[in-house]
């Protein structure tokens, strides 16, 4: 620790990378993917039809464990809860003050960072390990400084700035870095625009973005129900310790690894997608970028429609009413948690937009599916004092649940005429929705185009129809007078938003929310539980499930391990993420899940999803690498969740192949390419491949969260050397590969070099990414749940 802390103290230009900090912190907060959502009462009814037996063991450990307290469904997504009611931003402990610190195994448990409290996303087995009084052990960070100056334009939202931040982050590269915000511009932002950049870290690549605590805090800290006594003693702690910002006084320029800087003048009204959170595109603009989408060869930003079919019409009916579809029509438009919802500004945005619509008598279409899914339940209260929730609904923009819906691909399903319009007919269907993610075949397996925009312009492209039109130049409908309705007669001036919000959004509502939120609801409550410490497996339950993870566990750690004659189960080009990698959406009714669940009786209508049984090990693992959207090289230009099996030649379900390897006693790796495993910290996305006997990763670069959780299961993460991938070095993934690492613990070193051979004659040298000692340890023993069962023997 010494160490750490005489490196902390240098230059950060001389801070050396490789030494090892370990940090024990304060709460873990752990997320569950249910939705709680009249059609809250109807989707809480059936979610806790479907989930009875995962709630269950969570109301289980709630009275089996000391110290963990379980926020009940229904009651907010997790992050919104943590900002307004858990985060204490400086912990009393008998009389005894420090910061306060969070992990959490949602990735967006950044959010907590624009309370100025440090909290980053860990994978549950990380989690797990902190609940346990692991520390959490990472290599010193650089520091990224982000100058903010000037203040939005009037029509500019925090949506738009936090997705230019996002490129402008993504570009610069700040993968397993932090982002600390400062600059006269931070006195323009409001606490809820600087938690909505921070929510999105994970999409520009950083560990956190970071928002020193100033006196925005201290007022949002007041508006939320936490005591002046609390507030007073928050500000005098930080002030002595000179960790609070007063930009009344002269401010002293940091050093910072590296900088940026924004004019927030310069920030303009846009939209993310058709398949990436990063890939910006200006309003103004997306007509003409969606038609180049359209020509583009299939990738990140192209369909490759050929050019007689890019006009097609696909007409239907629709509960007797005559539909059509095109390439860019909007078939989901969703206000969905948690990156939007948390921020008054936009929310009531939205719900202006909306009254002006209905006012110029312009209706959203039918078999457009629209919700909205807050992150609390204050946003209800506002919206309704407000009296805007009443033109949301008129809009279809009804209240579904306080959960992760669309974004986490709990949208359900589309009108069977829909679907079968776009099926039928080859349309690229669009969905808009306000929040982080839009990952092929994350949000929903029939649209093919996702872009992520602010709630306002949710509401927006929802009463177009289209994501094909020019804001600026092309009328959105007709009014009732007869007359073209354009953009900017629906849309709201900043101080129109802001007298609402002012009038709207009052502290008794959050005091009102947060008082009895541990009492949970009538059906929650009504869950029968056993009172015994040691939980009771049913075998036949297809939600939860003995995990294999201890099974024939000895009590000496088994050592480390190279890999021998191994075939490449899969090979990736670059930003596979891990929705690609363990899926959290619907389960497809031809996938290996879906085939385990009908075997034990289990309906296609109550497959639910993969986020739902992920404490089912037999369906995570078959649903490893089962997104629909996946390009794997050995297919040679094929989408799909399928693999080539080397050996024979045939093409089968990853699983199934996988499962060949396993019994025929064969190791496997995987092949990718730069950003691997970028998006959710997906605990599963590594004990899935672990389960089907992957034993390494060999990618041109890796996103902090998974490579850490690919550590924590044992795999083991291996970069090309710069300048090198598969393609360079002529792998396509039909050769055996060896990797030769060395028998004693002792002998491995973080970020040493291997070579690795083929069975083709080729070896090359890469760099094995454990990054600590206690990363080594962890191999060392199989994986950091074993190591942990060990040492908790020994104690």
């Amino acid at each position: 620790m010494r160490d750490a802390m005489e490196n902390l103290g240098n230059d950060p230009k001389k801070i050396n990378p490789l030494v090892p900090v370990d940090l024990v912190v304060d709460h873990s907060v752990q997320v569950d993917v249910a939705r709680s959502a009249n059609a809250v009462q109807a989707n809480m009814e059936l979610e806790f039809q479907r989930n009875r037996e995962r709630f269950a063991f969570l109301k289980w450990g709630s009275s089996a464990f000391h110290n963990m307290l379980v926020v009940p469904p229904g009651s907010g997504i997790v992050h919104q809860v943590n900002l307004e009611y858990l985060g204490r931003v400086v912990f009393n402990t008998d009389g005894i003050l420090y910061p306060d610190s969070v992990v959490g195994t949602d990735s967006h448990t950044t959010m907590i960072d624009g309370l100025g409290v440090a909290g980053w996303g860990v994978g549950g087995i990380e989690a797990e390990a902190a609940m346990l009084g692991q520390p959490m052990s990472m290599v010193l960070p650089g520091v990224v400084g982000f100058k903010l100056s000037g203040k939005l334009r009037d029509g500019v939202t925090a949506t738009d700035l936090v997705l230019t931040v996002t490129q402008m982050l993504r570009k610069h590269g700040v993968v397993g870095k932090f982002v600390e915000f400062y600059g006269e511009g931070m006195a323009e932002l409001s606490l809820a625009d600087r938690a909505t950049i921070a929510n999105m870290s994970p999409e520009y690549g950083a560990t956190m973005g970071f928002f020193p605590v100033d006196h925005v805090t201290l007022q949002y800290l007041k508006l939320t129900g936490r005591s002046d006594e609390t507030v007073s003693i928050i500000e005098a702690y930080l002030r002595a310790n000179k960790m609070f910002v007063d930009y009344n006084e002269p401010q002293q320029e940091k050093a910072y690894s590296s900088y940026l800087q924004l004019d927030l003048a310069d920030v303009e009204p846009c939209v993310s997608g058709p398949k990436r959170p990063h890939d910006r595109v200006p309003l103004k603009d997306m007509k003409a970028d969606w038609h180049a989408c359209l020509n583009k060869n299939v990738g990140f930003k192209g369909f490759a429609v050929p050019k007689e079919e890019q006009n097609k019409v696909a007409k239907f009916t629709f509960h007797g009413l005559p539909a059509e579809l095109k390439h860019g029509s909007v078939v989901i438009a969703a206000i969905t948690s948690c990156t939007n919802t948390s921020n008054p500004s936009v929310m009531l945005g939205a719900g202006l937009v909306a009254k002006k619509a209905c006012e110029l008598g312009l209706e959203v279409k039918p078999w457009i599916k629209t919700s909205l899914a807050p992150g609390s339940g204050v946003v209800t209260k506002y919206l309704l004092q407000s009296e805007l929730q009443k033109y949301l609904n008129q809009q279809g923009f009804h209240i579904v649940g306080y959960g992760c819906t669309t974004c986490i691909g709990n949208s359900g399903e589309l009108d069977e005429t829909v679907a079968s319009a776009i099926s039928e007919n080859d349309i690229i269907a669009a969905a808009v929705l306000s929040g982080n993610r839009n990952f092929e075949g994350r949000v929903h397996s029939l649209t093919r185009a996702n872009y992520l925009a602010s709630p306002p312009l949710v509401v927006a492209y929802a009463l177009t129809g289209t994501v094909d039109i020019d804001f600026e130049k092309e009328p959105i409908g007709t009014g009732k007078d007869g007359k073209s309705v354009y953009f900017k007669d629906i849309w709201p001036s900043n101080e129109e938003i802001a007298q609402v919000v002012l009038s709207s959004v009052l502290p008794d509502m959050f005091k009102s929310t947060y008082a009895a939120i541990t009492k949970g609801n009538p059906m929650w409550n009504q869950l029968s539980v056993p009172a015994s410490t040691l939980y009771s497996w049913d075998p036949n339950s297809t939600y939860i499930h003995e995990p294999p993870y201890f099974k024939n566990i000895t009590v000496e750690p088994p050592g480390p391990h190279g890999v021998k004659d191994a075939y490449c189960l899969v090979n990736f080009g670059d930003s596979i993420t891990t929705d690609h990698i363990s899926p959290a959406g619907s389960i497809h009714k031809d996938s290996p899940a879906a085939k385990y669940l009908l075997e034990r009786g289990v309906n296609h209508k109550d497959f639910n999803s993969y986020g739902s049984r992920r404490g089912n090990d037999e369906v995570m693992a078959r649903g490893t690498f089962a997104n629909i959207r996946i390009v794997n090289k050995l297919l040679r230009g094929e989408v799909g969740p399928e693999t080539i099996h080397i050996p024979t030649g045939e093409k089968l379900h990853v699983y199934d192949a996988a499962m060949r390897y396993k019994t025929a006693g064969q190791d496997t790796i995987v092949l990718a390419g730069a950003e691997y495993g970028s998006g959710s910290s997906r605990d599963w996305a590594a004990k899935g491949p672990m389960l089907l006997g992957v034993k390494a990763v060999i990618a041109k670069s890796f996103e902090r969260i998974h490579r850490s959780n690919l550590v924590g299961m044992g795999i083991i993460p291996l970069c090309f050397n710069p300048g090198e991938d598969a393609d360079t070095l002529g792998l396509t993934g039909h050769e055996r590969y060896s990797i030769d690492l060395p028998s004693k613990i002792s002998e491995i070193r973080p970020g040493q070099d291997v070579t690795v051979t083929t069975s083709t004659g080729k070896s090359f040298t890469c760099t094995v990414r454990f990054d600590t000692e206690a990363e080594l340890a962890y191999f060392d023993h199989g994986g950091i749940l074993p190591f942990i069962i060990r040492n908790l023997n020994e104690e």
